[in-house]
């Protein structure tokens, strides 16, 4: 009599995504393949390993220490880059699933989609762009110089061309996809990245909000009214709606959508999180600082090539201030702040 238990393959998934899942998923036999053919595995489809590649690569380490929207927050309980791709991870599964889309395609770029993210949010993110601006000879505060780093086209760089020594993780395309289009104009190719593009916003809108809670920036009665009228008057309440909202809508249209007036509350809560969050509260008392902090590295860098560490130059194509991005936007917010320490700062005078 055996044990009970059978060994799933590769193909045994494979053959059971087409008996579940809907027409319009993306099926991992059907991948357009990645950069540098590969032997398929025998227990894990191709998104799998994906996932798998991404979990273990040193940038998602990386982000248990990245801002999220609070730099360098006092206490245990405010998001980080991880926590929030995580959470992004989460929702993003609970809509694919009732849908019958990849799940597994639809985890690998959700944990993907914010590797490239530099320290200290947004804010690092517009501190480079500037400071590549300026080593151009462009208007650090025009729509082109405002535009020469972006985060979701750095965490493309970083899976398919700055992990593992320069060799990058080699995924799929279709997850490479997703971690660009996840924000901006740009629209995924599959149902799985168009997913994760909303997801991400879902999952920031509820929890920024508990986050400035939390810091006693804001309080839950003063959210506006058709937000708490239409999402819900708690966390819980608005991602149960907003994901209960995006697979009915998405199951009537065959497309990736919420319906008009969910949209227009999330957004409608997004407009606000941004006057008085992100742009106007306490929160951002620090992020001159940050400015500085990363402009002034730059600079250094930008100078001092040599001192930049070899696998952020193993590139002979890229220019000089790539080099410094790339180098600069892996840091974590406490290696940059040492970093600025060690290069600026006096310190005491030791035999």
């Amino acid at each position: 009599m055996g044990t009970g238990l059978s060994i799933l393959t590769r193909a045994d998934v494979e053959r059971r995504e087409h008996e579940l899942l809907s027409p319009l998923a993306a099926f991992s036999d059907a991948s357009v393949g990645r950069l540098v053919p590969e032997q398929a595995d025998a227990l894990r489809t191709c998104y799998q390993r994906d996932r798998d590649r991404i979990v273990h690569c040193k940038a998602f380490r990386r982000l248990s220490h990245k801002t999220q929207v609070f730099l360098a927050p006092e206490g245990d309980h405010y998001r980080t880059r991880l926590t929030h791709t995580l959470e992004v991870a989460q929702i993003a599964r609970s809509v694919a699933a009732p849908l019958r889309l990849n799940e597994d395609l639809t985890e690998a770029i959700a944990l993907g989609h914010d590797l490239g993210h530099t320290p200290f949010g947004h804010t690092g993110e517009g501190a480079l762009s500037r400071a590549i601006a300026r080593w151009r000879g462009l208007d650090p505060d025009g729509d082109e110089g405002r535009r020469l780093f972006r985060h979701n086209e750095q965490s493309a760089r970083v899976v398919d061309l700055l992990e593992k020594d320069g060799r990058g993780l080699n995924l799929s395309r279709e997850v490479v996809d997703g971690i660009v289009c996840h924000t901006g104009s740009q629209r995924a190719a599959t149902l799985e990245g168009r997913i994760v593009a909303v997801a991400d916003r879902v999952a920031y809108v509820t929890h920024d909000i508990q986050d400035a809670e939390r810091a006693g920036i804001i309080c839950e009665a003063g959210l506006p009214s058709v937000v708490l009228e239409r999402l819900g008057s708690s966390s819980s309440q608005r991602i149960a709606t907003m994901v209960a909202d995006l697979v009915s809508t998405s199951a009537r249209r065959g497309d990736i959508a919420m319906s008009e007036p969910v949209w227009e509350a999330m957004m409608e809560l997004r407009s606000w999180l941004f006057e008085n969050v992100y742009t106007q509260s306490d929160a951002k008392v620090e992020e001159p600082k940050a400015n500085g902090l990363v402009e002034r590295l730059f600079m250094h860098y930008i100078g001092h090539l040599d001192e930049v560490p070899a696998e952020y130059r193993l590139h002979d194509s890229d220019a000089p201030e790539v080099q410094v991005a790339d180098y600069i936007s892996g840091m974590t917010d406490r290696y940059a702040i040492r970093d600025y320490e060690r290069l600026f700062l006096p310190r005491a005078w030791r035999r």
